[in-house]
């Protein structure tokens, strides 16, 4: 009998990963198009850009609903984005980029993201995780110093 309450157990919560896997919504597609963009600034070394990229981060979370991401959650996006809009220091947007992407990927299990397959990758030298739309590694920790450091470690579909 406990074979069987295990296996429908582990049966509704496949069914209800899945489901929940397939919330979309344009906005936080959009959210994380500009986490794409701030991932994007760090591995290019340009900390403007990054500030800039995570400015209009906070822009698009602030008109995500509630009723789709807890409040709690946006305001831990929002504030992470908010540390790295205000450093002018690419060393300390790196740091902070550590926590926005592992909220981000807490994210992914939850929401669609994107049409095409977001890759989960990973540094061994910086210990971070990071999204991506693409497998090749362009590494947002160290940029033009190790650019290619990394390993694709899950695809989302």
């Amino acid at each position: 009998m406990k074979k069987y309450i295990i296996t429908a157990a582990l049966s509704l919560f496949s069914i209800l990963s899945l489901s929940a896997q397939s919330k979309k919504d344009p906005q936080v597609s959009k959210l994380y198009q500009n986490y794409i963009a701030i991932k994007s600034a760090l591995a290019s070394d340009d900390a403007d850009k990054t500030s800039k990229a995570a400015a209009e981060f906070i822009k698009t979370a602030s008109t995500v609903d509630y009723k789709l991401v807890s409040e709690g959650n946006l305001n831990i996006l929002r504030k992470d984005a908010t540390v790295i809009s205000d450093a002018r220091n690419i060393d300390t947007q790196r740091e902070t980029f550590f926590n926005l992407s592992d909220n981000m990927i807490a994210l992914t299990k939850e929401f669609k993201l994107s049409e095409n397959p977001v890759y989960v990758q990973y540094c061994p030298m910086a210990e971070g995780s990071w999204l991506s739309n693409e497998k090749q590694i362009v590494n947002p920790y160290y940029g033009s110093a190790m650019l290619s450091c990394g390993s694709v470690k899950s695809e989302i579909k």
